[in-house]
């Protein structure tokens, strides 16, 4: 099995401005994450940029960089870019490493091209594992997702699905029950013919509202497969505190 990766990175952040080129530990976030791309099994990693600041730093550390459009309303908008301009046949498997991922496991981008290769009928795969923490359930910065007896997605969410009517009635009781619901994890693989199809499909009303871009696929017919994470994903960075995390983790 073959699969490459691509890394979109934008400078622009609500919570974190410049986060790709954030220091964690002696080096630009990005580097971090481009060298956990390269400790997995794919046979090319690419960096997609509209930033030429981000660019520069890519190219310092060695990394293949492709520069995209800056008007993209998401990553895999900008994936789809990167498979146009460099000719990827229409089989070729493509993992979308998120830029903002520089603890995430090797074992979980090689898991998910993998599930991608044995579900043809799958437009998309992507990781979910399992929520503990009750007020996680409640936090629209964590998306939940449903799937059905066969492991595609229903629907993601940030709000609480599925909606536990009796226990969440009774607040109380919250803390005590042990919670059913499914933390997404936002790594995707994607066939690139589907990539050449995502960016002419019109945005979705779903994925308007909840600022989720799968919702599109979903919305227009394509099947998501999920399979749980072999391990944890690790820390991803959104904002100060999770910058300083990270660093306390890779520092050690």
């Amino acid at each position: 099995m073959q699969f490459k990766i691509i890394i979109p990175a934008r400078f622009a952040s609500t919570r974190l401005p410049g986060k790709p080129l954030r220091e964690i530990a002696g080096k630009p976030m990005i580097q971090h994450v481009y060298e956990r791309a390269l400790a997995s099994e794919a046979s090319e990693v690419i960096i997609a940029t509209d930033d030429q600041r981000i660019a520069e730093a890519a190219k310092r550390f060695g990394a293949d960089v492709c520069m995209t459009r800056d008007d993209h309303i998401s990553g895999t908008d900008r994936l789809a870019e990167v498979a146009q301009i460099r000719a990827f046949h229409g089989d070729d498997l493509v993992v979308n490493v998120q830029g903002d991922e520089p603890c995430l496991p090797a074992v979980l981008i090689n898991q998910v091209a993998a599930d991608l290769a044995h579900h043809r009928e799958a437009a998309i795969t992507t990781l979910y594992s399992p929520l503990e923490d009750a007020k996680q359930v409640f936090d629209p910065n964590i998306v939940k997702v449903v799937v059905d007896a066969k492991g595609y997605a229903m629907y993601f969410s940030r709000a609480p699905i599925p909606w536990l009517r009796e226990q969440f009635n009774n607040k109380q009781a919250i803390d005590k029950f042990t919670m059913p619901h499914l933390k997404h994890v936002g790594m995707y693989a994607y066939r690139a013919d589907f990539l050449h199809r995502y960016h002419e499909l019109p945005p979705a009303p779903p994925e308007q509202f909840e600022s989720l871009e799968q919702l599109r696929a979903l919305y227009h017919g394509n099947r998501i497969h999920l399979t749980e994470a072999q391990v944890d994903p690790g820390h991803g960075v959104d904002t100060e505190q999770d910058l300083l995390a990270v660093e306390a983790l890779l520092s050690q």
